[in-house]
């Protein structure tokens, strides 16, 4: 491009100084004339030198990621924000009644179904041992009433003893009917235990597999009496929440937890099934005032966990949401955000990637 140059910048430079000399002589005017396409296709063909650090004349776009107060703002014009969906509410900072994250494992009810049979084995067992000792209870008062006179005194004897051998077995029949009602009360406490002996509705839907029985067991350090009545579990992967209903104190905890327990039913369509283990929520008398941020509106990144808030010229700034923070009806409650604040509900992640890219683009820069 330089060797292509060199030739038209000397002819310019040769047809100027004729035209510099001819202005002495009276021809000067016509060669000017005569020249003058020549000089302005020369002027095309000469390229245009910027000065390092002029502006650009044609227009730049506007910057929608720019730190200010030492935090960074994304800022989109309203048909960005339309394109990308994205919606916000003014929020209110209230007090809200807090929820105990605990850990849930449906429970195998192999063993319900044995104590149930085998419970009902053992009052079959216990009804024959009474019919048969009354029979022979009577045959042996029959002949003692007739006395030696009419019946031998070795059938006496031998009524008699058919009567104490069924009385026996009637005792032992007993005992396993008890011992049965203990040991279920034993393992699965007053209300499972009483459900397997009376062979309860509750107890029948467990068998049934119409619904699950789920352990709930608090982190350590942590307790709820009374238990309350109705708890939440979720379901892997959506995570979706399924309503528990108390049946009573667990009698047992989990071992790798150690912490308190409950006993819930849930549904058996709730896709749940026994082994699963899953995160559950139970209301707690305490409550926490802040900003209840859905779960949706929440965005990861960086290492943390933020939610986009408005501020002013309708810039939107992240704000950390702590890991511990204290949940109520399956939302974050944020403690450290002003009431009234606008909460972008949907559309953060957008918000994220936009900043995330507007951060390359400054490092980009910063390199040339």
């Amino acid at each position: 491009m330089v060797r292509r140059r060199r030739p038209v910048l000397l002819a310019g430079l040769v047809l100027a100084g004729a035209l510099a000399l001819a202005a002495l002589t009276g021809a000067g005017a016509r060669l000017r004339d005569q020249t003058a396409p020549i000089l302005t296709a020369l002027n095309g063909l000469v390229p245009v030198t910027r000065v390092a650090g002029a502006p650009d004349q044609k227009a730049q776009p506007a910057t929608r990621v720019a730190v200010e107060d030492g935090r960074t703002v994304v800022r989109l014009t309203p048909e960005e924000r339309g394109r990308i969906g994205l919606a916000t509410a003014i929020l209110a900072a209230l007090p809200h009644r807090q929820e105990l994250t605990a850990y849930g494992s449906v429970l195998d009810l192999a063993r319900v179904t044995e104590l149930t049979n085998a419970y009902a084995g053992a009052v079959a067992a216990l009804q024959t041992a009474r019919a048969r000792a009354e029979v022979s209870g009577s045959a042996a008062r029959r002949a003692r009433s007739l006395g030696t006179a009419t019946v031998a005194a070795a059938q006496i004897e031998t009524a008699e003893g058919t009567a104490l051998t069924d009385q026996a077995a009637v005792t032992a029949a007993e005992s396993q009917v008890r011992t049965l009602a203990a040991t279920a009360q034993q393992e699965w406490g007053p209300v499972i235990g009483r459900g397997i002996v009376e062979r309860a509705p509750l107890v029948t839907r467990l068998i049934e597999r119409a619904d699950f029985l789920m352990q709930v067991t608090l982190p350590p350090g942590e307790a709820l009496n009374p238990p309350p009545q109705a708890a939440f579990a979720e379901v892997p992967p959506q995570s979706s929440r399924v309503a528990l209903r108390l049946v009573s104190p667990a009698t047992r905890t989990d071992p790798r937890i150690q912490g308190q327990s409950f006993f819930y039913l849930v549904s058996g369509e709730s896709g749940l099934l026994p082994g699963m283990s899953t995160m559950a929520f139970l209301p707690a008398a305490r409550s926490a005032t802040g900003v209840l941020v859905p779960e949706d509106a929440v965005v990861h990144g960086e290492g943390g966990t933020w939610v986009y808030r408005g501020v002013e010229a309708g810039g939107y700034v992240r704000h950390p949401v702590r890991a511990d923070a204290p949940m109520s009806a399956d939302a974050f409650v944020v403690e450290d955000l002003p009431g009234g604040s606008e909460i972008v509900l949907k559309g953060g992640q957008a918000l994220l990637s936009e900043e995330m890219k507007g951060q390359i683009r400054v490092a980009g820069d910063d390199d040339d």
